[in-house]
């Protein structure tokens, strides 16, 4: 049975399947180990090392108030925050103080829109508690909410949710050693793949964790190519939002790995339209991921006309364009071996706004790489395809900056294979594992929010793998 028929959740900045590594790779088995594991933990600063860092940022966000330097202030403050000091239990009450005074004096300072942006980092980006706030000012609810009201915020629970969430996933990665790698290889035998058969061949199933730490930079033009394929950008409220929507397993668990390189992101969990085309669907569940960004936090123009990307385009090193193309692939991109032959393919709806992309990624790829590619013309698409020893050149190209766990699986394997590092036999029996069956039931399909039961570290415990499972 399905664990839902059709729910509707807000996990605000806590459904977070996928954060920063930690040290294990696999649940623990007894008391020893988790002894053994507590011991090897990272020390946790001192008192006395916590009061020396907030005092240096408090002199820092000193100066930037004499200097009447406002964005030098906010950013003084995310690290007074991040680092504690705002909170009594770990700093004493004369640096929360001090750190107080510095948000009220640059209230005093801002106007209207300042304001907001203030509210939006403490309240949407950091979880300051609506109590603490209203410390700031000595103010009673009333005002605060008007505030709140007219810089269009919701805070109710926001700040609860976003730390029992951080709290529970602490403890479940320091006592039962839940890390990425182990999400990944759980997600492999969800649908299917024997990951210890690729290994034995030298490929190596989680190679597309790779790399996403790096993708904490917004700048890097990994994510204006998502954000030309796959990924949402919007205004929101006063900030900007990104959001990544999908239905099937393998998108389920990577998706908010890769929002996580940024902020933890949220859920929203939903009844999808009906898909008439795939009679063996009962019921489409879109889980839909996003994050709510500053509006500065983005880097990349929201809308973009071909001469402005063009320029940007040209403007990028053979690397940065690599990881353009990457995110591109990642997004609505194919990799895919038939009949002794290898294709790589872009997609764009025919009358979109995507379009004209191809034509300008053709030129790029053809001038920078010296590869050819052709696009294709169908009823609903238009698609960029490299083929043959084209499309291996791509792929030795953009390879590092893949990210999609199965398509960086198919082209680690392809690579493989054309570099005479597997035989033809083990490279069809195991490509063959990474098959979508057409026209029928199929795990990696339509079973996200299942494959996020079974992956997430919070319900690890659940039934086997595919055990009383309705497709």
């Amino acid at each position: 049975m399905h664990l839902v028929r059709c729910i509707v959740v807000s996990a605000m900045g806590g459904f977070k399947i996928n954060g920063p590594p930690k040290n294990g790779k696999g649940p623990v088995s007894n008391e020893k180990d988790l002894g053994t594991r507590d011991e090897a933990s990272q020390p946790q600063p001192t008192r006395a090392g916590r009061i020396e860092t907030c005092t240096e940022l408090i002199r820092q966000a000193m100066r930037c108030l004499e200097n009447n330097d406002k964005e030098c202030i906010i950013k003084t403050l995310e690290e007074l925050i991040k680092s504690g000091c705002h909170d009594g239990r770990l700093i004493g009450v004369e640096i929360v103080d001090k750190v107080r005074e510095i948000i009220h004096e640059l209230w005093l300072r801002s106007d209207y829109e300042l304001r907001c942006k203030l509210l939006v980092r403490l309240v949407v980006e950091l979880g300051v508690s609506r109590n603490w706030f209203r410390s700031v000012f000595n103010t009673n609810t009333k005002m605060l909410n008007k505030w709140l009201g007219r810089c269009d915020i919701d805070w109710e629970g926001r700040a609860t949710r976003y730390n029992v969430a951080e709290n529970i996933e602490k403890l479940l990665r320091d006592k039962l050693g839940w890390d990425e790698v182990r999400m990944c290889e759980e997600m492999w035998k969800y649908i299917g793949i024997d990951i210890s058969a690729f290994k034995r061949h030298g490929v190596e199933p989680c190679n597309w964790l790779t790399g996403l730490k790096l993708l904490s930079d917004l700048r890097r033009p990994y994510w204006l190519g998502l954000a030309r394929s796959d990924m949402i950008v919007r205004r929101h409220r006063n900030g900007i939002e990104l959001r990544l929507k999908t239905t099937n397993s393998i998108d389920a668990v990577f998706f908010p790995a890769l929002l996580d390189a940024v902020k933890a992101p949220s859920l929203r969990i939903e009844c999808g339209k009906e898909a008439p085309a795939a009679k063996y669907v009962s019921e489409s569940i879109n889980l839909a991921y996003y994050i709510i960004l500053s509006a500065d936090a983005w880097p990349w123009p929201i809308k973009l006309n071909a001469d402005e990307l063009e320029r940007i385009i040209k403007g990028f090193t053979d690397e940065e364009l690599a990881m353009f193309i990457a995110a591109l692939l990642d997004g609505d991109g194919t990799i895919w071996y038939s009949r002794k032959s290898v294709y790589v393919v872009i997609a764009a709806c025919k009358y979109c706004p995507k379009r004209f992309i191809l034509n300008m990624l053709r030129e790029a790829i053809a001038r920078r790489f010296g590869i050819i590619g052709d696009i294709y013309s169908k009823t609903y698409t238009d698609a960029l395809m490299f083929s043959s020893r084209d499309a291996v050149r791509l792929l030795r190209f953009i390879i590092p900056y893949l990210h999609h766990p199965l398509r960086r699986l198919r082209a680690e394997l392809i690579l493989a294979y054309y570099g005479r590092r597997i035989s033809r036999k083990a490279f069809r029996r195991l490509y063959n594992m990474t098959k979508y069956k057409r026209g029928e039931s199929d795990v990696k399909r339509n079973n996200g929010l299942e494959a996020l039961a079974q992956v997430a570290p919070q319900t690890h415990t659940h039934r086997k793998p595919n055990a009383n499972r309705r497709t």
